[in-house]
């Protein structure tokens, strides 16, 4: 790949998609060869409006396809297992939306599959190769704010969510944690790594899935981790991280941040970190795929597959101390739910590097 394009192929159609093509066709080694849906005549109108050569009505036809270098995985939550699997089994690299699966049990099945083939596999968390939070993160390292003893993040939306969209629905892995509160915890894990206690409580929907969800994380260090998420109010989406000798404001939306800044103790002279955001914020994501890809790595150092199953792990916790179990699952709750669901501090679930394979 080192002389050409990297080819990529969308399964999927709805809007992550579009925005992700739309990123793509902006980077000049990059190029979008084809396009898979449920239904020929999505993906046909797909590939109309975004100039895609090949359009397949069906996945397993995208997934066979030769000429596809790396597929990227947009299609909603609970569909990602399939689809990855689908495409790794065919010895397609792939970038799979976050969460990557609805269960770390069926993440650590994605991750052993990839190490098996030799195939590239990440999850598509665009935060973690935003140049801004890269920044930060070297700026912690260099220790600009010395010992790290909180992180607190917020990611709430306003609604109302109407009872038939997908935050909503069980069967489509819906519900706060799983797409919003996973931000706030890849920051956390980010710059504290796993927790060693989690405490979670959450308000549910008729539904039963959450709608605002709090988290305290604890670790060993005596750090302290404070988050949010929710669609029943509208939240600053900001992020700090508080260190002994200072801390940084990540400015909203700090999940895929221009600019954040360092305000040391005492009085110095605040820094900012700063990076214009291109496109949609996806290229840093893709670029770092394309530098896998061409290194000949089959995950990525900036998302590696231990990360993704840690953070697996600790969703599945809270899910268990808030009382969310998807279609398939074992309940998670005695059969009368009450709309509050708390948990009092449990310890985090380790990852359990054997089942990865």
């Amino acid at each position: 790949m080192s002389d050409r394009p990297v080819r990529w192929g969308i399964l999927a159609t709805g809007s992550i998609a579009r925005t992700f093509v739309e990123d793509l066709q902006t980077m000049p080694d990059a190029e979008v060869v084809a396009v898979g849906s449920r239904t020929q005549a999505a993906a046909d109108e797909f590939a109309q409006r975004h100039q895609i050569p090949r359009a397949y009505g069906d996945w397993a036809s995208l997934a066979a396809d030769e000429q596809v270098d790396v597929v990227y995985v947009a299609t909603p939550h609970a569909a990602h297992y399939e689809a990855a699997k689908l495409c790794l089994t065919a010895g397609r690299a792939v970038l799979c939306e976050k969460p990557v699966t609805l269960s770390r049990q069926a993440a650590a099945e994605l991750v052993a599959l990839a190490r098996e083939a030799g195939v590239f596999f990440m999850e598509a968390m665009w935060t973690r190769c935003n140049p801004v939070i890269r920044r930060v993160a070297e700026r912690l390292a260099d220790g600009a704010i010395g010992e790290v003893t909180a992180v607190h993040a917020d990611f709430g939306l306003p609604g109302p969510v109407p009872p038939e969209h997908r935050l909503r629905d069980p069967a489509l892995g819906g519900g706060a944690l799983l797409d919003l509160g996973i931000y706030p915890l890849t920051l956390a894990h980010l710059v504290l790594g796993t927790p060693a206690t989690i405490s979670a409580q959450a308000s549910l929907t008729p539904e039963g899935v959450d709608q605002q969800t709090g988290l305290l994380l604890g670790y060993d260090s005596g750090a302290i981790a404070a988050l949010t998420c929710g669609f029943i109010g509208g939240t600053r989406i900001g992020g700090s991280i508080t260190g002994r000798h200072g801390r940084i404001e990540l400015e909203p939306l700090f999940f895929r941040p221009e600019r954040a800044v360092l305000h040391p103790t005492g009085g110095g002279s605040p820094e900012p970190i700063e990076a214009p955001l291109v496109g949609n914020g996806y290229v840093p994501q893709a670029a770092e795929v394309h530098r896998c890809l061409r290194a000949g790595l089959t995950e990525s150092p900036l998302v590696p597959h231990e990360t993704t199953l840690a953070m697996m792990s600790i969703m599945d916790t809270v899910r268990q101390q808030i009382g969310v179990a998807y279609p398939g699952e074992p309940a998670a709750t005695d059969p009368v739910v009450p709309r509050q669901r708390s948990g009092s501090p449990a310890p985090a679930a380790a990852p359990d590097a054997d089942a990865a394979g």
